[in-house]
Parts: structure tokens; C-alpha cells; sequence
């Protein structure tokens, strides 16, 4: 029977190993990111794909790097003739590529060669792409450039976070995984080559991603807060501290301007309201509906107003 090793750390990649199991497959073992840790108390706290495993009595590995040839022999000892691997957070050596008689498969979260990289999903949102997609892949050394396999579309709405996305684009993961994966069995998959003068990159995210220049459109502004939640949400300052904004209106076309709004700059508090904290951007207005102060809990913008702590006029920076 076809030895399988599975590697994959977030949420994203349990269904795909889920889906092996109910396959009947021999996934002889579980290779994941070693556990970090989590909270105030800074518990160390397994990846969800480990916690997966270990339910099902698979043996894991952690290891620190995936170059070490320790790690690498390792993983030779169970033998795999096919490694299949979904957001496992590090780029695997040639000794690793080379180990499957089948090949090692990735299942990643774009329509390749589009949004290359460690955040596609976060990005396409931030984008303000509309449909994006997962791509089955065989690995190559470069950073996701190998052959395709076979694609999924998966539609973005107006209303997705990267948290629901990763949700969707988790189940089209495991369905295009089950759709080739008597293919990938027999060895007999035609793949299609990537056009690198295509290609565009999805940088994991930095702490500069994640501030609000108000000066950009409304709508740029409420992608990237969508693009943002659940796992760090946008900032802002207010009085020097860090103000985080969760969530937001849709911003509407030809949204009308509260009276005096024209002159404001952007970032200016010029009204609040019953849904919460209006701020001028670079084109209109954007209310922002759910918000974090520093040291606070998040609440409700429309409840924080009433604390009658920021008045109209208070410029965010």
C-alpha cells in the first residue's frame, strides 16, 4: 500500500489530512511545526495538524529545520512514496523533493503562478481580488514555481475575512486533493508548467501591513482590515497608543459626505453614529464598527463612542 507522509501546520491543512484517512490511506507519519507558544502565559500549544494526528495515533515529527539532515533522515526512515503537504511553513531541501518515488505534492492557496508566497489568501482579500483559488502542485526548489497539477476556483465575496476564506479554500483544498488522488497513486499525472513572466508574490505579513494609511480609498482601507481578521486586525494610533479597528462598514459607491467632511484630512473622526466611529479616508468616509484601544478588550465602535473618550475632530494617525 502507498506510504504517505503528510506535512502541514494551520487549520488550512487538517482537512487535507483528514481527507486521506477517510481515504483509507497509509499515512505513515506527520510532519508539522514545532509547538510555539501561545497567550499571555505563553503556554506552548500544538499546531492544529499535530492535534489531528494525534487523534488519530499518527506518529508526528517537529523538527526545528527541515534542511537539517538529521531531520531529513528522519523522515527517509518511514520510507514515504509520496509526501503531500499543505501550508507547512518551511521550503523543503532537494533531499527532502527527492525521497517519494511519487513525488511530493503541494496544496496551496492561490491560482498559481499567481500569489506565490506564505500569505495568498490574506493578500487576494487585501487585493481586493473576487475569486481566487488552490493549486495542486508538484514542489520544485524554488519558492512555489512547480508544475501544476490541476486547479480549483473558489469566489471571494464582499464580505469574507482571510478567516472565512481559510475556511473555504481549506475544504476546495481536500476536494481537489480527493479529485486527483487516484491519479497521484498511479503516477500517471500530466502537469502543466508554470509561466514565471505570470507570476506574482504573497509575502508573509509584517507589522507594517497591518497599519491603516487613511489617505488610501475606503475600500482599500476595509480589504485590508478584511484581510487582516481574525489573525491581527488593522492599527491605527490614537493619542500615541495603538487603536486596532476589527471591522468595518462596506463602504458604499457615491456614499454622500457628512456636512464639513470635504475640508477634513484624512484620518479625522468627523462623526459618530448608531454603527459607530465615521473617519474620513483619501475618497469619502469609512465608519468602523467594532475597534480595540490599547490594553482594552475589542467592542463595538458604536459602544466605545459612548464612552465620550474621543470627541469629533481627533485625527487618527
Amino acid at each position: 500500500m502507498t506510504r504517505i507522509a503528510f506535512m502541514g501546520t494551520p487549520d488550512f491543512a487538517v482537512a487535507s489530512l483528514k481527507l486521506l484517512l477517510e481515504q483509507g490511506m497509509n499515512v505513515v507519519c506527520v510532519v508539522t511545526q514545532p509547538d510555539k507558544p501561545q497567550g499571555r502565559k505563553k503556554i506552548l500549544t500544538p499546531s492544529p495538524v499535530k492535534s489531528a494526528a494525534l487523534e488519530h495515533g499518527l506518529p508526528v515529527l517537529q523538527p526545528q529545520r527541515m534542511r537539517n539532515p538529521e531531520a531529513v533522515a528522519e523522515l527517509a526512515a518511514y520510507e514515504p512514496d509520496l509526501i503531500v503537504t499543505a501550508a507547512y511553513g518551511q521550503i523543503l531541501p532537494k533531499a527532502v523533493l527527492d525521497l517519494p518515488r511519487l513525488g511530493c505534492v503541494n496544496i496551496h492557496g492561490s491560482l498559481l503562478p499567481k500569489y506565490r508566497g506564505g500569505a495568498p489568501i490574506q493578500r487576494c482579500i487585501i487585493n481586493g481580488e473576487t475569486v481566487t483559488g488552490i493549486t495542486l502542485m508538484y514542489m520544485a526548489e524554488g519558492l512555489d514555481t512547480g508544475d501544476m497539477i490541476a486547479r480549483l476556483e473558489v469566489p471571494i465575496t464582499d464580505e469574507d475575512t482571510s478567516g472565512a476564506l481559510f475556511e473555504k479554500m481549506s475544504v476546495a483544498g481536500a476536494e481537489l486533493l480527493k479529485q486527483e488522488l487516484p491519479r497521484l497513486l498511479e503516477g500517471k499525472l500530466d502537469a502543466e508548467p508554470q509561466n514565471d513572466d505570470e507570476a506574482t508574490y504573497a509575502p508573509n505579513l509584517t507589522r507594517e501591513d497591518e497599519k491603516i494609511d487613511w489617505s488610501k480609498d475606503s475600500r482599500a482601507i476595509y480589504n485590508q482590515i478584511r484581510g487582516l481578521v481574525p489573525f491581527a486586525g488593522g492599527f491605527t494610533l490614537w493619542n500615541g497608543d495603538v487603536f486596532k479597528v476589527w471591522k468595518t462598514l462596506k463602504p458604499q459607491a457615491n456614499e454622500s459626505l457628512p456636512s464639513g467632511v470635504a475640508d477634513a484630512v484624512p484620518g479625522t473622526v468627523v462623526e459618530f453614529n448608531k454603527n459607530g466611529i465615521v473617519v474620513r479616508t483619501g475618497d469619502g468616509v469609512l465608519t468602523l464598527t467594532e475597534v480595540q484601544p490599547a490594553g482594552k478588550k475589542a467592542l463595538r465602535a458604536a459602544d466605545f463612542a459612548r464612552g465620550n473618550v474621543m470627541t469629533t475632530g481627533t485625527v487618527l494617525s
